[in-house]
């Protein structure tokens, strides 16, 4: 890794916090930090150390209180991966082709899941994995909450793998808030059938502090998001109902539960008042997604924007203002420089606003190929592992330094 690739990575983390902190000129506030804060650090190898990097937040965010503001920089909490693969087949519409999933675990015949995530761990610093899984796949193509429990078993080694690193570890219900086309609770699988689904699931992780609950990836096109958190009610009653009463719950909004559009959309203001069966908000995180290539798609190689003035900034000041937290379980952009850039820009802003951004994770690994344009799937040698370029220049929580 070059002193210049270090050199450009600080400077993209100076240029974020320099937003944030309301600097007009980014090389001035470059300068002031690297001579003021940072007189004994050599810019490229001392860079690299996580150490390192965590003192030079603190420091350039020390100099919020030089102009006037109380700022205490904590790192993020989280930072993960998705490992996907039980969710293959399944589309934007809640439809699950179960004959496209592809475990990714060996003894399914898939790839190594378990071998990426001990990766990411040891070698990168994660502590966060996604694992998205399919409805039908879960039920064996039967609309009920009722888990078929070979197709269950099968998913549960997934899980089972994951929290044997130590990981905290999502189930994600990759279901767009449908079923074969249908919405839960306007006119699809009726909440009761809904809530039933997360009671079984919670039933059998219950006292597993380490998993966390995704109530489902990406609603979309919800013609009632006060109806749609309705629905997300129901699935956190039956959690907690269920005695998993301690383990984060993941609250998804509209638009693909989009970050920029999370609170103009309605689905912050609805979801708000979403609560535990005691009346509490202890543990429900919101959960959003945000991707840096021209449409928020995912789908294109390049990265154009770091997110910070359209979506995290409006989020971070609602989240902040209602006391609510929130959880970006999707983000990324190809192997590309300019998403090396950008994501450090968003990553460096999240980690300004921990209090209520608790972290971020890549989307993928897992089953996906390694040509995939949003790859995050590392290589195996022979020895060890190699990563793609985004995740070992801005990802990785050992190379940014902004991850407990």
């Amino acid at each position: 890794m070059s002193s210049c690739t270090e050199a450009a990575r600080n400077r993209t983390r100076i240029w974020a916090i320099g937003k944030m902190s309301g600097w007009k000129n980014s090389s001035a506030l470059l300068t002031y930090v690297k001579t003021k804060e940072f007189s004994g650090i050599k810019w490229s190898s001392d860079a690299r150390k996580p150490s390192t990097l965590y003192a030079f937040v603190v420091a350039a965010l020390a100099t919020l209180s030089v102009r006037g503001q109380s700022t205490t920089f904590t790192p993020l909490t989280y930072a993960g991966v998705n490992i996907a693969g039980f969710d293959f087949g399944c589309g934007t519409d809640g439809t699950c082709d179960i004959t496209q999933a592809d475990p990714p675990l060996t003894q399914l015949g898939g790839s190594d899941g378990l071998g990426q995530m001990t990766h990411f761990i040891n070698d990168d610093g994660y502590n966060i994995f996604r694992l998205p899984v399919g409805w039908q796949y879960l039920t064996d193509n039967v609309m009920t909450g009722t888990l078929n429990e070979t197709m269950f078993a099968n998913y549960n080694m997934l899980v089972a793998a994951c929290l044997s690193t130590g990981a905290h570890c999502e189930i994600d219900i990759h279901n767009y808030a449908r079923y074969d086309g249908e919405i839960i609770g306007q006119g699809g699988p009726s909440n009761e059938i809904f809530a039933d689904l997360w009671y079984n699931i919670a039933s059998y992780w219950k006292d597993e502090s380490n998993v966390v609950f995704g109530v489902m990836n990406e609603p979309h096109d919800i013609p009632d998001i006060y109806t749609w958190a309705q629905s997300v009610q129901a699935a956190v009653t039956a959690i907690r109902t269920a005695g998993a009463t301690s383990q984060i719950v993941l609250l998804p909004g509209n638009n693909y539960t989009s970050a920029e559009t999370f609170v103009s959309s309605g689905s912050a203001e609805a979801l708000n008042a979403v609560r535990n069966p005691d009346g509490t908000i202890t543990n429900l995180v919101m959960d959003v997604h945000k991707y840096l290539d021209y449409d928020n798609s995912g789908t294109h190689a390049p990265c154009v924007t770091n997110n910070i003035a359209d979506a995290w900034e409006p989020l971070s000041v609602w989240l902040r203002e209602n006391g609510r937290q929130a959880l970006n379980t999707e983000t990324g952009g190809g192997d590309v420089t300019s998403c090396v850039a950008y994501v450090s820009q968003q990553i460096a802003y999240q980690a300004a606003n921990s209090d209520v951004i608790l972290g971020y994770l890549g989307w993928s690994a897992g089953s996906f190929a390694t040509d995939y344009i949003l790859s995050e799937v590392p290589t195996y040698n022979g020895t060890g592992w190699n990563d793609t370029l985004l995740v070992s220049a801005a990802m990785a929580p050992y190379v940014n330094g902004l991850v407990a």
